[in-house]
């Protein structure tokens, strides 16, 4: 199984690249992170935040596979804890499917994208930058993936 995340931004810095790569490589062979970046439409006078986050929306469904489960990262998504994320990552892991976890853009995710995914999940009630969120899903995935194997790494 495939947790993907595909997040709309690139040239990050290269602290979130070696982070994000540290939660990576931990994880082990069969419940794999691959990241697919998005490239972000460029913001011109003519293009509203909807235009965008509709190009966007389409950058998105291009670079996933078709049969994948999608939770898109919102604000008012299900605030989860790290038990409660190895708890739906366990139930995902029995159907076998891949699932999309969908970081937007500046201006966030086209609500047409957000009504199509099987689930919204609320990273932090803060705003945080892009990067950041993806350097911290991973971890979250990584802790989730460590609770389910009863490993030390997540101390109660």
């Amino acid at each position: 199984m495939q947790l993907i995340i595909a997040a709309v931004g690139h040239k990050m810095p290269a602290w979130i690249e070696t982070g994000f790569a540290e939660y990576v490589k931990r994880m082990p062979p069969e419940l794999r992170i691959v990241l697919k970046e998005i490239k972000p439409v460029e913001r011109s006078g003519s293009k509203t935040a909807a235009t965008a986050m509709a190009l966007e929306r389409e950058r998105i469904e291009a670079a996933l596979p078709k049969s994948v489960r999608i939770i898109a990262l919102d604000e008012r998504g299900k605030d989860l804890t790290s038990v409660g994320l190895s708890q739906q990552l366990e139930l995902w892991q029995q159907d076998g499917r891949d699932t999309a976890f969908l970081i937007g853009g500046a201006d966030g995710l086209d609500p047409g994208l957000k009504a199509r995914a099987e689930g919204l999940i609320r990273i932090s009630s803060m705003t945080l930058p892009h990067g950041v969120v993806r350097v911290m899903l991973a971890e979250q995935l990584y802790r989730a993936w460590t609770i389910t194997q009863n490993h030390p790494y997540h101390r109660v």
